[in-house]
């Protein structure tokens, strides 16, 4: 079991909808927090916001951080190691979306996309791991989605980077299983976050309708799964039915799942 009162915890993308749920719960949990994004302004008035609700635990510090490259992971790295205390749990969280048939999204979009939602994870794993390794104690969560496990049109790329993490996820597991650092990967399906608000290019957008307002989950009940299976030391994490269901018809029946796409796919537009 990990152990979340009193837990230093790193979560990237901290002012999204996963990260201000995340930072909510794990405050009402007990654990001292160090939350980064993109935008510190924003990223401070959020955590403000919350810790008006939120009396019980602490956050250490909020950083201004681009984690698109090498050198942003290096330098949050330096910055919280310069803190001198010890990272007991990392959450990969931040992340980035685009919709678009695969040849009508510009490579330059795509291609960060790839550095936020796959390069990063592994930036900062290899990163921290070390000192949790030396330390015989740690956890890494790599929030991953479903797209990790069913990939639909319009998705191409960010499925890619899904399907990585979770591959990184699971080899990362093997690796330092025997240091006991644990890890957890989790595959939420579509939530009320602001990725659902993501660019569209080409053909595909121009009749794209949304998702039914009935399969989005809410951000609060899939980060207090998320939470459980990390509490639970869970090597994968279904935070939500839909997600359950359709990862084990994958395994399982993967022509439904095909089917079901199809489904989806109709349903998503417009006419």
């Amino acid at each position: 079991m990990t152990n979340l009162n009193k837990a230093v915890v790193l979560i990237t993308g901290a002012s999204g909808g996963f990260g201000q749920e995340l930072t909510r719960q794990l405050l009402a949990a007990g654990s001292r927090l160090i939350l980064t994004d993109i935008n510190e302004a924003v990223l401070r008035e959020r955590v403000a916001a919350i810790q008006s609700e939120v009396k019980t635990g602490e956050v250490l510090v909020c950083l201004g951080s681009d984690l698109s490259h090498a050198q942003g992971c290096d330098t949050l790295y330096h910055q919280v190691k310069a803190f001198d205390t010890p990272i007991d749990i990392l959450i990969n969280n931040a992340g980035v979306g685009l919709f678009g048939r695969m040849d009508e999204i510009p490579p330059e979009k795509w291609e960060y996309l790839m550095q936020v939602n796959l390069l990063t994870p592994m930036r900062l794993s290899s990163l921290f791991v070390a000192d949790m390794v030396e330390r015989r104690q740690g956890h890494i969560v790599n929030i991953s989605s479903l797209a990790g496990w069913c990939a639909i049109a319009g998705m191409a790329h960010y499925s890619a980077s899904k399907f990585g993490l979770r591959g990184f996820s699971e080899g990362l597991f093997n690796e330092v299983k025997d240091y006991n650092v644990k890890v957890t990967a989790v595959y939420p399906f579509f939530s009320r976050t602001p990725i659902l608000q993501s660019e569209r290019f080409g053909t595909l957008a121009k009749t794209f309708a949304g998702l039914p307002e009935h399969l989005i989950t809410d951000p609060a009940d899939v980060m207090r799964a998320t939470i459980q299976g990390i509490i639970k030391n869970q090597l994968h994490v279904f935070p939500d039915p839909t997600a359950n269901r359709l990862h084990l018809l994958k395994r399982y029946f993967p022509p439904l799942v095909d089917w079901i796409n199809s489904r989806m796919g109709r349903s998503m537009k417009n006419g």
